[in-house]
């Protein structure tokens, strides 16, 4: 302080002087310190900002991880498979197919073939009953022709082929098997008895049979 009259002592002034420079060290450290904290803030808030940005953007990722986890969780169930048909497996099969339980239809490949060709034929089997059934198809259906006026049969395909292993097919409601068969066009018999004659020129129709059901016939010609 000023004294009341006359200059300053050194003691005084030095005193004065250092108390100065304190006051604007403080001063100083004060502001470094405001400038920091408002820095500081800023930063935060930015981080703020870019965690919410990467929060965000992660979001599409996090939606690809699950899809990809259903896919993979896919395969798992897929190769459970096994486990639900083992689950079938200890159900009752499948009721034994009636003949009532069967539709059959027979088709030609041509209307017209010439003597010594070799007719070709189709049939096939429906299921036409509500449940899933099982019937021996191992010989298949058979083929048979007649004359046309239905009075003679002149061959079948079973008649030389009598000894077809068994083989159980299950067929589900509504369900079709197709099977094909050649005719050499010669005569058959019963057990493959008696000579195989050429058949000649003519009409005639081929029916598809399997136990007791029988299809519509279907006509066809043998041209010289």
């Amino acid at each position: 302080m000023l004294e009341p009259n006359g200059p300053l002592s050194p003691e005084i002034y030095w005193r004065r002087r250092a108390l100065a420079i304190g006051v604007i060290i403080v001063a100083l450290a004060i502001v470094i310190w405001l400038v920091t904290m408002v820095a500081r803030g800023g930063d935060s808030a930015g981080a703020d900002k870019a965690a919410a940005s990467s929060t965000t953007s992660a979001e599409p990722s996090a939606s690809e991880t699950s899809s990809t986890s259903s896919s993979a969780s896919a395969t798992p169930s897929g190769s459970a498979a096994p486990s639900a048909s083992t689950s079938a497996a200890d159900q009752p099969a499948a009721q034994p197919c009636s003949d009532q339980s069967l539709a059959l239809k027979v088709t030609v490949g041509q209307p017209t073939y010439r003597v010594g060709d070799q007719p070709a034929f189709g049939t096939v089997i429906t299921n036409i009953s509500s449940a899933a059934c099982s019937r021996d198809l191992g010989a298949g259906p058979q083929f048979l022709v007649y004359t046309l006026d239905g009075q003679r049969r002149l061959w079948a395909s079973n008649d030389c082929n009598q000894d077809a292993p068994t083989e159980m097919k299950t067929l589900k409601a509504g369900e079709q098997l197709s099977y094909k068969g050649t005719w050499f066009g010669t005569t058959s018999q019963p057990q493959c008895a008696g000579d195989r004659l050429q058949v000649p020129a003519g009409a005639y129709m081929v029916v598809a049979q399997l136990g007791a059901v029988r299809s519509a016939a279907e006509p066809f010609n043998l041209a010289s």
